[in-house]
């Protein structure tokens, strides 16, 4: 009798380096340092906000460097979870991935590739009447417009399945786009920020001068660090992911903590670099009022030339970061199903390609439909909310692990505990309030049609009688238990 083909370890340190840089480095550094400076309205605030929220993504990395090196399988925090929690958190946790956090991140992700691509050629759409003649009502959430900007989302679409195709062959492919582009788009920013320092067409008092229309008081302050740092967050996600794909990284309890501070450290250097060179050239005030930042910046230095040359940069780091979640994401599905909480077919492995192609398949197709029915801010809103209330969990449970399994094998240990994951999990529980209060607030308001975390909420919960189906289906000898 065959046997059963299993998941192999090929990816080395580099791609794991390029996993981390390739999903973090998404399209957020060409949009979000502009809003940022408008609500800090200081170039000094600018760049500590870089920087702080790059030391709490490294905490966080680190409760994932210690556990993964610890327990490096895939899966990544499904099975931590539940060493944690127990199954049944670890499975709320797998559901929630499928349902919002993976394959609406790498819907989001491929929506900018597909709206920078506009810039070269026009994509078709319906007419106004046409794109909301089919509205989608979900009581006490707000309305969704499917046929909305139809030609962006078919492309959308696309990107979605042909890099599902690519991972479902080879996990070596896989890792070799990832590779490639993650390579392309930090030549390419890097490039970028010398040729704007080196233009010699801006200024270092920049770097120091306040906004002309911003009072900086106390309250004030402390309000905008809090909003500025909701999109620091949002363009640092991704850094988890490597997780995912531990049971298949070669030499995992040296390259997962190598990977991660390496590949996470790249990004906030990146991320610090690329914002200054933007401050060197425009002015606080000039920075906020940007529509496209990295354009404005560009232009003094290249024209009409560094417009294309942003779109293409966007197009390439948002394909690197699209084919990154795709690779790494469905292996908590995956997972889930090789324990019997999820349908079976999905823990199946290609038995020629070695990859777990039904996982791929089915998060590639739930990908889409979230394309068809939102935008990229209402999908990017939608899974940062989800995973941060998991990262706070996952910081809780590096607590838990140290004190049941005190003699485990530890190749590295998270640093600065436990102080620092107490500060990680005190920072995302004050997330999560701000974020629910201040989405329910602006949807009363009648500002938005949409109340995003909500409905992550609602697609978390819907998984809670599938548990239940499953542990009933597989039985108490196969199924889960709901001791940790």
């Amino acid at each position: 009798m065959p046997a059963t083909p299993t998941l192999t370890r090929k990816l080395n340190l580099w791609t794991t380096i390029s996993i981390v840089a390739g999903s973090v480095i998404g399209s957020s550094i060409f949009m979000k340092p502009a809003i940022m400076a408008g609500q800090l309205g200081s170039p000094l605030l600018l760049l500590f906000v870089w920087i702080f929220a790059g030391v709490i993504s490294m905490m966080g990395a680190a409760i994932i460097a210690e556990v993964g090196a610890m327990m490096p399988v895939t899966g990544g925090q499904y099975v931590f979870f539940q060493k944690m929690y127990g199954n049944f958190f670890a499975y709320i946790y797998g559901w929630a991935c499928f349902a919002v956090i993976n394959t609406a991140g790498v819907a989001s992700i491929a929506f900018i590739f597909s709206q920078y691509a506009e810039y070269f050629f026009t994509l078709p759409r319906f007419s106004l009447v046409v794109e909301h003649s089919w509205q989608l009502t979900l009581p006490f959430m707000g309305q969704l417009y499917p046929l909305e900007n139809f030609g962006v989302k078919t492309l959308t679409i696309f990107i979605v399945l042909a890099l599902t195709w690519i991972n479902s062959r080879s996990v070596k492919a896989g890792g070799a786009v990832q590779l490639f582009f993650s390579i392309i788009k930090v030549a390419a920013l890097l490039l970028m920020i010398g040729l704007i320092f080196f233009s010699g067409k801006g200024s270092t008092q920049h770097f120091i001068q306040n906004s002309t229309h911003t009072e900086l008081k106390s309250w004030g302050v402390l309000a905008g660090i809090v909003a500025a740092l909701s999109g620091a967050f949002a363009a640092y996600d991704g850094w988890n992911n490597i997780g995912f794909v531990a049971g298949e990284i070669n030499n995992p309890k040296k390259n997962i903590p190598r990977g991660l501070f390496i590949g996470l450290g790249l990004c906030i250097l990146l991320y610090v670099l690329t914002s200054q060179a933007y401050l060197y050239i425009l002015p606080v005030d000039a920075m906020a009022k940007s529509t496209l930042v990295a354009t404005d910046a560009l232009q003094p230095v290249l024209g009409k030339t560094g417009v294309g040359f942003i779109a293409l940069l966007v197009m390439i780091s948002a394909f690197g970061a699209t084919n990154g979640n795709v690779l790494a994401c469905c292996r908590v599905t995956f997972a889930m199903a090789k324990d019997g909480v999820f349908f079976k077919q999905i823990g199946n492995v290609h038995p020629k390609h070695k990859t777990p192609s039904n996982a791929l398949w089915l998060h590639g197709v739930w990908s889409c439909l979230f394309v068809l029915t939102g935008s990229f801010d209402m999908l990017t809103d939608l899974f940062v909310f989800i995973t941060w209330i998991f990262y706070g969990f996952l910081a809780a449970g590096i607590f838990i692990l140290r004190k049941k399994m005190p003699d485990a094998e530890r190749p590295y240990k998270a640093w600065g505990y436990p102080v620092a994951p107490a500060i990680f999990i005190i920072f995302t529980a004050f997330y999560f309030g701000l974020t629910l209060y201040t989405d329910i607030d602006n949807y009363l308001a009648g500002k938005t049609h949409f109340i995003n975390s909500v409905f992550g909420l609602v697609l978390t919960a819907m998984g809670i009688p599938f548990y239940f189906y499953f542990k009933w289906k597989h039985g108490k000898t196969s199924g889960p238990t709901d001791s940790p």
